[in-house]
């Protein structure tokens, strides 16, 4: 968020815990598969005053994509204020691999058919935050989760597959930040529904978290914020953690 790292908590508390070229960095080091990058600024007001931004005056999502572009040496996904062709282009042009839709494409479902059609789907990867209401039913909501869109994350999700987006970032809104594991309800849901790699987000507080997001809900991948950034070589723990379950990953 503007330039600097933050803990988010349920979309709504932002905690700043570092700037992004000294994470990548320490990521570089670690086994880490793949860095998603996600821009969750609401302003332009970016933050160019520290030393590990010295390569060059930060002002904007492209002089961030810019820096960590060139100091990271694994896959690198990048999301955030993406809403034409043009952006995209930006994106990759700057070093992405891939880059996520959100709220460009809800709004503009078209973009993502554009994006596949002009990338390749393997580049076009779909973000949805989806919210769990009182009654277990589920809703997709753009603008950082402040705006609700009527949508049902699995129909969404077949949509977007129908539409040639390549992967699925799912995160759910109500364990962001918690500590208190993934939503494998929500992530059986969609998995269930499309064919396309769905990588899990969001809630994992411990080791044994990841393995059932892919064990018993089927994910493809799982992601996390704040468990490697507040603990070293965490990715290690993570894989044998996985590993122990009874899952294949690289270690």
């Amino acid at each position: 968020m503007n330039g600097r790292l933050v803990r988010s908590e349920r979309f709504e508390f932002h905690q700043v815990i570092g700037y992004p070229v000294q994470e990548v960095a320490r990521f570089n080091e670690w086994a880490v598969d793949e860095l998603i990058y996600l821009d969750i600024s609401r302003d332009d007001m970016y933050d160019s005053g520290r030393d590990d931004h010295k390569q060059k005056s930060i002002r904007s999502a492209l002089d961030i994509l810019d820096v960590i572009s060139g100091n990271c040496f694994m896959p690198l996904t990048f999301g955030g204020r993406i809403a034409t062709l043009d952006d995209m282009s930006a994106r990759f042009h700057r070093g992405a691999d891939k880059i996520t839709l959100n709220t460009a494409a809800v709004d503009t479902p078209e973009i993502v058919e554009a994006g596949a059609r002009q990338f390749g789907s393997q580049a076009i990867v779909l973000s949805i935050d989806a919210r769990r209401h009182d009654d277990g039913s589920y809703q997709v909501f753009t603008a950082g989760g402040r705006r609700a869109t009527g949508l049902d994350p699995v129909d969404w999700a077949r949509q977007a597959e129908g539409l040639g987006a390549g992967e699925i970032l799912l995160n759910s809104i109500d364990r962001d930040g918690t500590g208190e594991g993934y939503d494998l309800r929500l992530i059986s849901s969609v998995t269930s529904a499309v064919t396309i790699p769905v990588v899990a987000l969001g809630g994992v507080g411990v080791y044994e978290h990841f393995a059932p997001a892919v064990l018993e809900a089927g994910a493809s991948a799982v992601s996390a914020a704040n468990i490697f950034h507040f603990k070293e070589l965490s990715d290690r723990q993570a894989k044998r953690a996985l590993r122990r379950a009874g899952v294949d990953v690289r270690l």
